[in-house]
């Protein structure tokens, strides 16, 4: 498959989409369950919590922190991780809006 080309498509649907490529790894799912479900930063344990190598855990942080789902403080030698409430709650409105733009849901095919 090609390069995308962004441009032929507005800015609304190139935010969802790249909010969905940031979603769409079940492992980064996992770790912004586990992340809210501790609500508070979260150090060391998110490699023993996903069973995956710390090398791919990560991994799949950095593309959450990128994302800025996640942020993190430097603690020592270690780094820290919580939700970013204020792109999670963006995240919750674009996605809410995304899916409630189907009004007749019950009429298709």
């Amino acid at each position: 498959m090609g390069a995308t080309k962004a441009d032929l498509f507005t800015k609304q649907q190139n935010d969802i989409a790249n909010m969905a490529k940031a979603l769409a790894h079940p492992a980064r799912i996992a770790i912004l369950q586990y992340l809210a479900r501790k609500n508070a930063c979260v150090c060391g344990d998110l490699v023993d919590e996903l069973g995956l190598a710390q090398a791919t855990t990560s991994q799949h942080l950095k593309e959450l922190k990128i994302a800025g789902l996640i942020q993190g403080t430097i603690e020592g030698a270690s780094v820290c991780y919580c939700i970013n409430p204020i792109v999670w709650k963006q995240y919750a409105k674009v996605f809410g809006g995304f899916f409630t733009e189907l009004d007749n849901a019950d009429s298709c095919c």
